[in-house]
């Protein structure tokens, strides 16, 4: 199987598959957080380069507080637990989105976390926290008009290479296939520049039931699709239709 270089999820339908099953919606997010990390460490099984997973937008801020409280919560569980995990997988971890804004107890063990696993050659894996793509945009178009204003650079100089040294994730190359689950089929401010020529796979299923064989499946459907970015196949002469005289 052919893999791609770099795969995004949005892992969606937590509180929705908890709501089916009569439990509290923190409850799916308990369960959703398992199932992330069973699919972190197939990935990196599978040699992935690189791995985003969208944890938590900046619209997430709107739930109840106890949610997000509890949100936080989990992340700082999970953050101290699997450290071990992503050593042992040779796993390097990164974020993007503004984390300044998070909880400093949180702040702190995304930057160990960092940290510790920063020399591992593995798979590179990212979680998108207060993340969005629109803010990502907005912040890249604020520096460069400073640049520019400073003279440093010149208006006609912008291109999109440019641009995208100063996106918060510039160091990650686009994503090759979106999955999102729950059957929603929208970005949610996800990767709004980088998902121009990504390929999306949405899945019927809530996050919580999300399994290996699901991904899977996912990167079968990519390898079956047919990627152009724009360009056309070349043909052979004897498909060129000839002109009636």
């Amino acid at each position: 199987m052919h893999y791609p270089n770099h795969i995004a999820i949005i892992m969606d339908g937590n509180g929705r598959w908890a709501k089916q099953r009569k439990h509290n919606r923190f409850f799916g997010h308990i369960r959703g957080a398992k199932v992330a990390y069973n699919i972190i460490e197939e990935c990196a099984k599978i040699n992935l380069k690189h791995l985003t997973l969208f944890a938590f937008s900046t619209e997430n801020w709107k739930r109840p507080k106890t949610e997000v409280s509890l949100l936080m919560s989990l992340l700082i569980k999970h953050l101290k637990k699997e450290q071990k995990k992503l050593m042992a997988n040779n796993i390097s971890f990164h974020t993007i989105g503004n984390t300044s804004e998070l909880p400093i107890e949180v702040q702190k063990l995304l930057k160990e976390t960092s940290e510790v696993t920063k020399d591992n050659s593995g798979m590179q894996l990212t979680f998108a926290l207060n993340y969005g793509g629109k803010q990502e945009i907005l912040n890249a178009t604020k520096k460069i008009c400073e640049i520019v204003q400073s003279g440093k650079i010149k208006l006609d100089d912008i291109n999109q290479d440019i641009f995208n040294t100063y996106l918060g994730s510039s160091f990650l190359p686009d994503p090759d296939l979106i999955i999102r689950t729950s059957n929603e089929q929208r970005l949610s401010n996800f990767f709004l520049w980088q998902a121009a020529y990504s390929e999306f796979y949405f899945c019927e299923k809530y996050w919580p039931d999300f399994e290996i064989n699901d991904l899977n499946l996912a990167i079968q459907c990519f390898n079956n699709r047919d990627r152009r970015f724009g360009n056309v196949k070349p043909r052979s002469e004897s498909h060129i239709p000839t002109r009636a005289h």
